[in-house]
């Protein structure tokens, strides 16, 4: 196999393409919006201060937008990066906003710290395809965010404490193909819920385009205790999909590229940034790169809340009033099916077979998803409020 040595892989609108480094787009131009020369215009940075760093980073107040971008013309955003002097409060009250082709409606619209994969506000370095953070004091985002006519990024102090923010936005001006998607990410958040209700990490969104993965958070909920929460499937339904998904996976660690269980790893495509068993809490990730999910008229993605235990641990909790449905068994040779059995046995019942037990649960979940889509709007939900997203957050 010949080896390429100046060729970089790119995530381009929809597929992965090669760039040979040593080409040069027809009429490119190189953009960098900052402080120091907000949308990067011409011949225009560092002038403040008689060009001695005189505005490397702005207060942002309580209540108060900073636009990060505004931009005419036809291109592409390559590399984000930002930081603020951080708490996990601070990283889910303030909120970021992407809107192109002058849309009364971002695309992107989330929280801070989950845009950048800090789901849970915990700080960790690491480095996958899409995100990074060198010493997990600062966030990096390498998704191409195309644009025909303009784009608009703001920052949104929605919360208490002042803030302050450290940022560049670099980008392109070149033509684009005629094909080019646009790129969109929302957030959810599933605190409370009936045992057998799956996660809804992405609602039905209408049009063409490719889901690219999710960052996910999880709080256990301590009734289960230190039972394994990931035995759900991930489903995704797409192009008319109704009760039964195309794509169904096997399990939540094995969705993230993982087996019998979850510790820490960071790989390029998935990882699993924190895995605490002691507090319950895990912050994982999937990018779906180089197996890329297209749809074609809609797509809705599904997080199973599932979990596996022991008959006699669970049957403890279950006593101490955990809410809790067993669906499968696992145990001497033998799979029992009880959603598929007639007159299956209850947990507490005396012939409830033995071995490991699957059961519905619920858990404090959030997510950002990751989309292209053909339109440069979507008819998802507004953010969540600041108070919803902060419930327990600390």
């Amino acid at each position: 196999m010949r080896i390429l040595l100046a060729v970089v892989f790119l995530l381009s609108a929809g597929a992965l393409t090669a760039q040979r480094l040593y080409e040069m787009p027809a009429n490119a131009q190189s953009r960098l919006s900052s402080f120091e020369n907000p949308n990067g215009v011409k011949g225009n940075g560092g002038k403040t201060n008689q060009t001695a760093k005189g505005n490397a980073f702005e207060w942002v107040m309580p209540g108060q937008t900073k636009t990060l971008l505004n931009t005419k013309g036809e291109g592409i955003i390559q590399r984000i990066w930002l930081t603020i002097d951080q708490t996990p409060v601070k990283l889910r009250s303030c909120r970021l906003q992407f809107f192109w082709e002058d849309a009364s409606k971002p695309a992107v619209d989330v929280p801070l710290g989950d845009f950048f994969g800090y789901n849970l506000g915990k700080k960790t370095a690491f480095e996958s395809a899409l995100f990074s953070s060198g010493e997990g004091r600062s966030f990096n985002c390498y998704i191409p965010m195309p644009f025909k006519k303009a784009a608009k990024v703001l920052f949104i102090n929605e919360g208490k404490d002042t803030v302050m923010l450290f940022y560049d936005i670099d980008y392109t001006l070149q033509k684009l193909p005629a094909n080019t998607m646009y790129f969109h990410a929302c957030w959810s958040r599933q605190r409370q819920s009936a045992p057998g209700d799956d996660f809804v990490v992405l609602p039905t969104v209408k049009g063409r385009g490719r889901f690219l993965g999710m960052t996910v958070g999880l709080n256990t909920d301590p009734s289960y205790k230190t039972s394994w929460w990931g035995e759900g499937e991930v489903k995704m339904y797409m192009d008319g999909d109704t009760k039964y998904p195309t794509i169904n996976g096997t399990g939540s660690e094995d969705y993230i590229g993982s087996a019998w269980g979850l510790g820490a790893f960071t790989n390029l495509y998935q990882g699993c940034t924190v895995a605490n068993d002691t507090t319950g809490q895990f912050n994982f990730y999937r990018f779906h790169i180089p197996d890329a999910v297209y749809f074609n008229t809609d797509i809705r993605v599904h997080f199973q809340q599932i979990g596996g235990w022991d008959r006699e641990h669970l049957r403890e909790i279950y006593k101490s009033g955990a809410r809790l449905v067993p669906v499968t068994v696992a145990g001497n040779g033998v799979f029992y099916r009880l959603f598929e059995m007639k007159n299956a046995p209850r947990l507490p019942d005396e012939n409830f077979p033995d071995g490991w037990v699957n059961f519905y649960r619920c858990d404090d979940y959030s997510a950002v998803a990751y989309f292209y889509l053909d339109k440069p709007v979507d008819d998802l939900p507004a953010l969540a409020p600041v108070s919803e997203r902060l419930h327990a957050v600390h």
